[in-house]
């Protein structure tokens, strides 16, 4: 009977389900080691390929840190410059104003061809009219009816003369109206222009001046980058390109000045223990953290 309980345990022992994932170690008394402490990272600030570099050269990048931060903000006041909106409110003006002219100059032009027209037909008419009175001066028609018509007819004409004149005063008045127009539109667009173009001339020499100063500062750059290693500065740029154009941070007093977080004490121990030469890493923001007397270690 012994010998078919101990079978019975031993089978129900094959039947368990098989343990799913990786077993976790044991110490020799076979019991587990405690969890890591919250608090604690579980990466360490010397991660594996470690870079050296030595502690004098880690200063040097963070003066060329310092340099490529002077020329992103040459960059953002380049771009920034108060004449950039001042020359694209008034380019927008000037368009508005050019606008207006070419519309006042069309007026004008309109009723000057409607000026010439009805001053045509007056002429016209007033021809015509003389002509009747001469023939009723000269006596040759001698019929009443003839004269009664011919009389009528010059009445007429002149009512006609005196509308077709109306009508060429009333142009006239249009057309002098838009042509004051079309000067006062003159001057403004000139006026407009001539601001564009005093913007211009200040925004094209403060051009000049930041240019002058991101190529010092970029040459600048160059003398001190080439006396950094090459793996240094690789790491340097890429870390400079995916965090916002710091790739290099003091640590000042305990606190790393690319984030602006205070390290936790297991930071600082590591790091004080970290060799001279070990480039160590934020491990907030990843940042290289260069070490200084001001460090707070």
């Amino acid at each position: 009977m012994a010998l078919v309980r101990a079978g019975s345990r031993s089978a129900r022992r094959d039947l368990r389900p098989p343990r799913m994932g990786p077993s976790r170690p044991r110490l020799e008394n076979g019991h587990r080691p405690l969890d890591r402490p919250r608090g604690v990272r579980r990466h360490s600030l010397h991660r594996s390929p470690q870079l050296n570099a030595a502690p004098a050269d880690q200063i040097r990048l963070l003066d060329v840190q310092a340099l490529d931060v002077r020329l992103q903000q040459l960059a953002h006041r380049r771009r920034s410059l108060p004449e950039h909106a001042e020359i694209e409110s008034l380019s927008k003006d000037l368009t508005q104003l050019r606008d207006l002219l070419v519309a006042a100059q069309t007026e004008e032009s309109d009723c000057a061809r409607e000026q010439t027209k009805a001053e045509q037909d007056v002429d016209q008419v007033r021809q015509r009219a003389a002509r009747d009175q001469q023939r009723l001066d000269s006596g040759a028609i001698t019929s009443p009816k003839d004269l009664e018509n011919l009389q009528h007819e010059i009445v007429s004409l002149a009512k006609r003369q005196g509308d077709l004149e109306d009508v060429v005063l009333e142009v006239m008045e249009r057309r002098e109206s838009a042509q004051e127009r079309v000067g006062e539109l003159t001057e403004r667009v000139a006026s407009v222009q001539s601001r564009i173009d005093d913007a211009t001339g200040r925004r094209d020499a403060a051009f000049e001046e930041i240019d002058g100063e991101v190529a010092s500062v970029t040459k600048e750059r160059e003398v001190i980058a080439g006396s950094v290693p090459a793996d240094l500065l690789k790491l340097y740029d890429k870390l400079r390109e995916q965090q916002g154009g710091i790739g290099a941070a003091k640590l000042y007093q305990r606190t790393c000045q690319g984030c602006r977080q205070e390290l936790a004490i297991t930071e600082l121990n590591e790091i004080r223990t970290a060799a001279p030469d070990t480039v160590v890493r934020c491990e907030n923001c990843r940042r290289i953290l260069v070490r200084t007397s001001e460090s707070g270690l």
